[in-house]
């Protein structure tokens, strides 16, 4: 089945310029091609089942995600807290880069 109007040489919005071009577009077409094969092997049931997994597997993992930078947030603040709280027990309200103080003066 080859469909002449859907080649990158007739389509006027790909427009290639160069023969890679062209074996791109046909590496692509051929990838939805081979999955649509695929898919086409399974039972619908099955689809419907993986689709559902696969989106229960996105939710777990953004459950996950969140869980860890809400984790990183809380060290994050806690750091500054510490951080300050040391400041203020030596009256000095410069922010301090570890061990290492470097004054900067600006004209």
């Amino acid at each position: 089945m080859n469909d002449t109007n859907t080649t990158p040489e007739n389509n006027e919005e790909s427009n290639p310029r160069n023969p890679f071009e062209v074996f791109l577009f046909h590496q692509r077409r051929a990838l939805e091609e081979t999955g649509k094969a695929l898919e086409a092997l399974l039972p619908e049931g099955f689809r419907e089942h993986g689709v559902n997994a696969t989106r229960e597997f996105t939710k777990g993992l953004r459950v996950l995600m969140d869980a860890a930078v809400e984790e990183v947030k809380k060290a994050s603040d806690k750091m500054k807290t510490e951080g300050q709280d040391a400041a203020d027990d030596k009256g000095d309200d410069t922010s301090t880069t570890g061990h290492n103080k470097v004054k900067v003066q600006v004209e």
